[in-house]
């Protein structure tokens, strides 16, 4: 029977040329569906866009801003789209006529919004984006995805920029805070010079006070003797040798005044030198202190520039995580809307495939021939529009699918912008509490300068005391030598006593009220000696926890300038604080392009509407000629079926591999594959056809509609309505979807043996449920016929 079959379809050239063109119906449909749109985003090159570029541009700290002629250095950098860089009114003029799908304008003041970061209400930078979707609206969708990349590009620009002021104010502020730390380390130098010559001063008063203990003591030795010389002038005469003895008394006084007011004058004299080794020090102190104060209120002011600018990039940070926040609702809402358009899209192509499949069964039946060949004519014009319904309805399936994709990347920016908000707060926060202690910091370098300022003062005063008392002490050493000398001249003289005791008297009253005085003036002087040694000790100590204290403010404040200056500011600091999370795209079993990933779903289809288009140009119940047996009736119809299988198998897979260059794991499973795919098809649609006729054809049209919403094709089952997804295990297009991507994409053929398995044994149960009709229908119409032939010829 096969045999005859073929010569039948040989022999007849109404039935060969059909069957002949229907075997390129898989080839015509994939093939041209895939060539189509094999790689639509790798030509967005070609896509005219208007750029018009008015910013005008600005300054930001001094250093001009053109972010507008940035934008257009990088946009003709990429070349992702055909940029047109053109005026206002002819781009809004081209967007009317067709000639540009969208435009994109930068309006005048795009780098000025960008510096007002300082003001009360800092301004945004706006991007004018126009697409045409009235021309096209996947168009408006791309461009969509192309502006957010722009908005990105331009947010990280105006970061970067922001983060390289900071960083620059950052290294000014370490700066400062190493002159400050100079400046310390002066002051720690100079108040240790002046602890060194405290302690000097100490010791020069310790000795100044134990001479001026001594000199008391002479003092009052001399005011005893010479009490006791005026008391025995009057006897003087008479008791010579008594006189001699005062005389001998005021002698050994005078030798100690003058010995204590020697070293009264050398004590002053050390303490003289050593107050002005302090005053010197004290004002290295204070030029120290000067230094540290000047210092730290320039690290103050960078502080507080730096603080100012922060909370700009705070709020920008913030306004991205908002705006990252608005797309991903936005995208949602798209995701649905593309899903409602991809529903409604399916029932209008089913309608036309009904409507169509109703002016069939009407010229079938019709017996009118000019009805008939009307009702044909009309059903073959609407075979356009069917076709042109299902690329429609698969068209906003991939756009639906898309959707999901725009929508998961604005979920991911989303949550990348909001750490980074939560980032840039916590920067501002600490470099808050930086500015505060610098504050501080800087009030307590004022104060110590204004002390410091006060203790030069009373250093210079102490020197200039110190000197006028060493002065007097010399003049008291000089005249307490003349005294000694006097007295001992008065010994030796004593022979000339008796004619000078009246005029001696005289003398000796007066020496009496000098020395007097002498002794009261030593007395205070040695009072204030001991005074000055003790407060000497207490400028010792205090000069000593100064000199404490200024060596660890110099050590702070150069572990803080160390810490400013490691503060890397380069390019890759910047772009990393301007872009800080990157995407790895690391795909499981990487799809090269549009075409491959869908290659499955449309070969898929392609071959189930070859076998469906077969039914109509080749008659699957119709014998060429009386069959001998049930089983030979259908195997002369399979036959056909399985080599015309393997035709448009090897003729939709020859266009694919050569035609198209597609990608496969293994060129011999993916040719066996397809042709157990293109059988299980073929066997399907023989037994609604053979067994229904015409409804069977409809019944065989819904189960395309039903594999093309349900199979999983083109969105992930997850998200298609529940009653698809507990469908879609039961559609045969699931598994030779399922199959396809193992053998072109992940190369499991385990999974594809599966699959394989299963529909071997879908096409084994309708071709057995085909068989047994075959059967049944020969006994109903053959078989009596043939025991009266076979009865007649015995």
């Amino acid at each position: 029977m096969l045999r005859k079959e073929l010569r039948a379809i040989v022999l007849r050239p109404k039935v060969f040329v059909p069957i002949l063109a229907v075997l390129f119906i898989p080839l015509l449909y994939s093939g041209s569906f895939l060539w189509a749109f094999w790689d639509p985003y790798g030509h967005l090159d070609r896509l005219p866009v208007a750029v018009v570029n008015e910013d005008q541009g600005a300054k930001l700290d001094g250093e001009p801003m053109h972010l507008g002629d940035d934008v257009v250095k990088r946009l003709k950098e990429k070349h992702s789209f055909a940029w047109h860089f053109v005026r206002r009114k002819q781009a809004l003029q081209g967007l009317k006529n067709g000639e540009y799908y969208m435009a994109i304008i930068i309006p005048d003041d795009f780098s000025a919004n960008a510096t007002t970061v300082q003001n009360e209400a800092p301004k945004p930078l706006r991007l004018m984006y126009i697409p045409n979707e009235g021309a096209n609206y996947l168009v408006g969708k791309i461009g969509d995805s192309a502006v957010m990349a722009i908005k990105e590009e331009i947010a990280k620009n105006v970061t970067k920029a922001y983060a390289e002021t900071m960083l620059s104010k950052m290294k000014e502020a370490g700066k400062g805070l190493e002159k400050a730390s100079k400046g310390a380390s002066r002051l720690r130098d100079g108040v240790q010079s002046a602890e060194q010559g405290s302690r000097k001063l100490v010791e020069g008063m310790d000795v100044a006070e134990q001479g001026s203990a001594r000199l008391a003591a002479g003092a009052e030795k001399a005011e005893d003797g010479a009490a006791q010389l005026s008391g025995y002038l009057a006897e003087l005469a008479e008791k010579s040798v008594v006189f001699e003895n005062g005389l001998q008394s005021v002698s050994d006084g005078a030798t100690q005044v003058q010995t204590g007011a020697a070293a009264l004058r050398d004590g002053l004299g050390k303490l003289a030198d050593g107050s002005r080794r302090l005053a010197d020090g004290e004002q290295q102190a204070q030029t120290g202190a000067a230094a540290l104060a000047t210092g730290l209120h320039e690290s103050l002011n960078g502080m507080k520039t730096l603080q100012s600018r922060l909370p700009v990039l705070t709020d920008g940070a913030n306004m991205v995580n908002e705006g990252a926040g608005q797309l991903a609702q936005g995208m949602a809402v798209w995701k649905q809307k593309a899903g409602e358009a991809a529903a409604g899209a399916d029932r209008v192509s089913e309608g036309l495939q009904q409507y169509a499949a109703g002016l069939q069964e009407l010229a079938e039946k019709a017996s009118d021939p000019e009805q008939k060949a009307a009702l044909q004519a009309l059903a073959q014009q609407l075979e356009p529009l069917v076709e042109g319904s299902q690329a429609v309805a698969a068209g906003v399936g991939e756009l639906a699918e898309k959707a999901g994709q725009l929508q998961s990347g604005a979920a991911r920016l989303a949550d990348g912008a909001s750490s980074l908000a939560s980032g840039q707060q916590a920067v501002q926060e600490g470099i808050e509490k930086i500015a505060n202690g610098q504050q501080q910091l800087a009030a307590g370098a004022d104060r110590l300068a204004g002390a410091q300022q006060k203790l030069t003062d009373g250093a210079n005063e102490l020197a200039g005391q110190l000197e006028r008392a060493y002065r007097g002490a010399q003049t008291l050493a000089e005249g307490s030598g003349r005294l000694a000398e006097g007295v001992h001249e008065l010994a030796l003289g004593s022979g000339k006593l008796v004619s000078g005791t009246r005029e001696l008297a005289n003398g000796a009253g007066e020496l009496s009220d000098g020395v007097g005085a002498v002794a009261k003036g030593a007395a205070s002087l040695h009072q204030g000696m001991g005074r000055l040694v003790g407060g000497g000790q207490s400028l010792s100590s205090g000069l000593e926890q100064l000199v404490r204290g200024s060596a660890k403010l110099a050590n702070r404040l150069d572990e803080g300038s160390k810490e400013a200056a490691g503060v890397r500011a380069n390019e890759r600091v910047y772009e990393m604080i301007a872009d800080p999370v990157k995407n790895d795209k690391e795909p499981l079993h990487h799809v090269p392009n549009y075409g491959t990933g869908f290659a499955p779903y449309f070969l898929s289809l392609g071959l189930f509407v070859g076998a469906l288009m077969l039914t109509i140009v080749f008659p699957l119940r119709e014998p060429v000629e009386r069959p001998s047996s049930g089983v030979a009736w259908f195997f002369g119809k399979w036959g056909v079926l399985v080599l015309a299988a393997a035709a448009q198998t090897l003729l939709a897979d020859a266009w694919l591999l050569y035609g198209l260059d597609l990608h496969v794991e293994s060129i011999g499973h993916f040719l066996v594959f397809t042709w157990i795919i293109s059988i299980t098809f073929m066997m399907i649609v023989q037994f609604l056809v053979t067994v229904f006729d015409n409804p069977g054809r409809f019944l065989a049209i819904l189960l395309l509609i039903a594999q093309l919403v349900g199979s999983a094709g083109t969105y992930p089952i997850e998200l298609v309505p529940g009653a698809l997804q507990s469908l879609h295990p039961w559609l045969p297009m699931t598994h030779a979807i399922r199959g396809l991507r193992a053998v072109i994409s992940s190369g499991d053929f385990l999974a594809m043996w599966k699959e394989t398995a299963i529909l071997l044994a879908t096409a084994a149960v309708f071709a057995l449920a085909t068989l047994a009709y075959f059967l049944l229908r020969y006994r109903r119409c053959y078989a009596v016929w043939t025991e009266t032939e076979t009865a007649a010829q015995t």
